[in-house]
């Protein structure tokens, strides 16, 4: 039965069009989108089929709900320190080998992400793998990018690996509990369903990123010792003296700053022979004054000129030089986070120099450096600052969700001696899931009340831990998927997939999904992809008569592994400005893996459960 374009599909295709547009372009956080989609088909409820409580219902649903005690578990672990001590080793067995950081940096964010949230194993394992590649005299792009796409991959191996799971199970059962004559295939993921297909595409995934994938991985950045070489400020750092004519003399360095327009930044003073860093707005300035200045040469010749300062003699200004003189700031790059507030601001309007006393030195944006009018430049997430601070300000950046620290920093509030503890209340919520004692939900729950009834986890800090964009995230796109099922959308998309199986082997139709699936997650977020199109999935199963849970498996298997762009997928937005990638390095290294799993994944899904179900 082929059904026709009636005004509540219409209606329906056009809340999704338009959603696909502003999750592909954010003008507005896709949280914030996704709550304007939830409230969109209530008003429209007429013409959506999607009544208030309908509507509502991504807040009670059982994958919201999991995926936000997985958060909880994940930062439990997190706290502990467990993630770094084993990053410590890793680094003592590789050492300068790059094979040996490779695959250390692809197997252990591969393992762990297959049982805590890959996201946060990125952010977790960033700072080490960095220090692996600037250790080790590699380039930090060529692990970054690997570690990025492993963690997505190592996200297949379980139902807790990734939101996109935990939710995908969720529709799927929902579907077979309204509908079990149509998908009577379809129910709960258990949690190692699909494990034997996430070691096939991980061990896949990982042979082609230490092959063909470390060939095309470009080396962006070059190993340097020194962030001030690797950021390229030699030309931007050197040191003025104020002599004694100078108008500066008798101001203070925040006055002298205002008054100028020029494009610079003071970053250290130095009077008789003590250092002085941030704040030094209070400050006045004095003849024989010396100022570390952050500058281009034009703009200084001019500063010259106009306030009376003279050039030191061989003044260019390096990382060691700067940690020397002042022995308590040190230079890290800190990376703007996925949905940190402070995209879209500038470092004038965040007022970041006194709201953090520390100083940014320069702005790397994908392979492009800004070192110039920094202060007023917009930032987007995955900039990374070279940041002159204290180990207190640091510390202050890597606890602050809107950032992530890309060097190791010594952190003493880490409870190691909960570490047996966490890794147990873990292991404990994925036995009992796996055994079918409990839901996973109420294992996850319950192991997430564990966590801080034995102390691994303050209880402050399970709201902390929470990432409420993802939650809300997921509670405003659930109702997408309603009213495609209850409108007949997801019908009729079906109907023209499955019009390809006149000309395709059902087999082929399958792999279609899988692209169909990939290509929207590497524009749009992996939840509303498989929002979207799992009901259409499962319906075109029907109506070809093959298995509903292959078909369910191979939009969930695409979604979680979106390697083509940085905005497909988080983990690729965290390493864009570390690894100091072009948006083609995505597209160069990403397509051919995205292919390979699209040949690997339909295959396995084949073979493991069948295109048809079993007689």
């Amino acid at each position: 039965m082929v059904l026709s374009l009636t005004p509540e599909i219409a209606v329906v295709f056009l809340v999704v069009l338009a959603a696909l547009a502003l999750f592909a372009t954010e003008p507005v956080p896709i949280d914030i989108t996704a709550i304007g989609i939830m409230v969109t088909l209530m008003v429209l409820e007429p013409w959506t089929g999607v009544s208030p409580a309908e509507g509502v219902s991504g807040f009670a649903s059982s994958a919201t709900i999991t995926v936000l005690a997985m958060f909880i578990l994940s930062y439990g672990v997190q706290r502990t320190g467990a993630v770094q001590i084993l990053g410590r080793k890793i680094a003592a067995f590789t050492k300068d080998d790059e094979t040996r950081q490779l695959g250390a940096t692809v197997g252990v964010v591969g393992s762990i992400s297959g049982f805590i949230n890959n996201t946060a194993a990125v952010a977790i394992l960033m700072p080490m793998v960095t220090d692996l590649a600037h250790e080790g005299k590699t380039s930090p792009s060529k692990l970054l990018l690997p570690l990025s796409y492993a963690s997505m991959f190592g996200g297949t191996l379980t139902l807790i690996g990734t939101s996109t799971n935990i939710l995908a199970s969720d529709l799927a059962a929902r579907l077979g509990a309204e509908n079990p004559e149509a998908f009577p295939e379809l129910h709960a993921f258990s949690m190692f369903e699909f494990t034997a297909l996430g070691v096939i595409v991980s061990v896949v995934g990982a042979a082609y990123l230490m092959t063909v994938g470390r060939w095309l991985t470009p080396a962006r950045i070059p190993p340097e010792d020194d962030l001030t070489e690797e950021f390229e400020l030699e030309e931007y750092l050197t040191e003025v003296v104020v002599e004694a004519d100078s108008p500066l003399v008798g101001q203070t360095v925040a006055d002298a700053l205002a008054a100028t327009d020029l494009d610079v930044d003071l970053v250290q003073l130095v009077r008789g022979g003590k250092t002085f860093a941030e704040p030094l707005g209070p400050k006045q300035i004095q003849a024989d004054d010396i100022f570390a200045v952050r500058t281009d040469r034009d703009t200084l010749l001019d500063l010259i000129d106009a306030e009376g300062l003279a050039l030191v003699p061989n003044a260019d200004v390096t990382e060691e030089e700067l940690e020397t003189a002042d022995r308590d700031r040190n230079l890290v790059e800190v990376v703007v986070a996925p949905r940190s507030s402070l995209v879209g601001e500038t470092l004038a309007s965040a007022n970041f120099r006194d709201r953090y006393d520390a100083t940014v030195l320069a702005l790397r944006r994908g392979p492009e450096y800004i070192r110039k009018r920094m202060d007023h430049a917009e930032l987007q997430v995955g900039d990374t600052l070279l940041v002159y601070a204290t180990p207190d300000s640091i510390g202050r950046l890597n606890a602050n969700r809107d950032f992530i620290v890309a060097q190791e920093i010594e952190r003493p509030d880490y409870r190691e001696s909960k570490i047996p503890l966490a890794v147990g209340i873990v292991a404990a919520v994925v036995g009992v899931a796996a055994l079918d004692a409990l839901p996973i939900m109420v294992s996850a729950l319950a192991g997430a009340l564990v966590m801080v009834v034995t102390g691994v986890l303050e209880p402050a800090e399970v709201y902390e831990a929470v990432e409420w964009d993802v939650i809300f995230l997921l509670a405003g796109v659930i109702p997408l998927g309603i009213a495609m099922e209850e409108t007949g959308a997801a019908d009729l998309i079906a109907d023209l997939l499955v019009a390809s199986a006149d000309l395709l082997p059902a087999i082929a139709v399958l792999g279609l999904f899988y692209v169909v699936t990939a290509v929207l997650t590497n524009i749009v977020s992996n939840n509303a992809s498989v929002v979207l199109m799992i009901p259409v999935a499962a319906e075109a199963a029907a109506q070809l008569g093959a298995n509903a849970f292959s078909f369910v498996l191979a939009v969930t298997f695409a979604a979680s592994t979106a390697f083509m762009t940085p905005v497909g997928y988080q983990t690729n937005l965290f390493v864009y400005g570390p690894g100091g990638y072009k948006f083609t390095d995505y597209i160069r290294v990403g397509a051919p893996l995205q292919i390979l799993f699209a040949v690997v994944t339909t295959a396995g899904i084949a073979a493991l459960w069948g295109v048809y179900p079993s007689p």
